[in-house]
C-alpha cells in the first residue's frame, strides 16, 4: 500500500480539518484577544518550512511537529490548567492553522518528497496522479 489517503477518506479528513477551523474561529472570541493577534500569528507554523533548507528529513520532521495537533492541544490544555489565556490563544490559533491546511489538502509530510503528504500529493501534477489507481500489496 502506498500510504496515500484517497477517495472518501481523504475528503472526510479534509472536512474534519474544516470543522476544526470553524470550531477555532467560533471559540477564539471567547478568549478576549483581538483578531489582529489571530491574523498576526495564523501563519506562524509555516515558518517550519524553513527547516527544508537543512534537507527533506529535517524539513519533514519540523513541518510535521508544527502541523500536528499534539502541540496545539498541549497549549490549550496548559492554558486551561494553569489559567494562562495566552497559551489558550496560541493553541486555538494553532488549531485553526492546522485545520485550514488540512481543509485545503495539505497534510503531514513524508521525508521522501516535499509534495508527498498523508492526504495525498500536492502541486500541479497531483490532480492527474490522483486519478491513477493505486496498486495494493496482497
Amino acid at each position: 500500500m502506498s500510504g496515500q489517503t484517497t477517495g472518501g477518506v481523504r475528503w472526510l479528513l479534509r472536512v474534519e480539518g474544516l470543522c476544526v477551523l470553524a470550531a477555532a474561529l467560533l471559540f477564539y472570541p471567547a478568549l478576549g484577544f483581538g483578531w489582529g493577534n489571530f491574523a498576526l500569528f495564523f501563519l506562524l507554523p509555516d515558518l517550519s518550512l524553513l527547516a527544508y533548507l537543512a534537507g527533506p528529513k529535517v524539513g519533514a520532521l519540523m513541518y510535521n511537529a508544527a502541523h500536528s495537533y499534539i502541540g496545539a492541544i498541549a497549549c490549550l490544555v496548559a492554558g486551561a490548567v494553569f489559567a494562562l489565556p495566552v497559551l489558550s490563544c496560541a493553541g486555538v490559533i494553532w488549531c485553526a492553522h492546522i485545520g485550514f491546511d488540512r481543509a485545503l489538502g495539505y497534510g503531514l509530510k513524508y521525508a521522501i518528497a516535499f509534495r508527498m503528504t498523508h492526504l495525498g500529493l500536492i502541486g500541479k501534477q497531483a490532480e492527474v496522479l490522483e486519478n491513477v489507481p493505486l496498486k495494493h500489496e496482497v
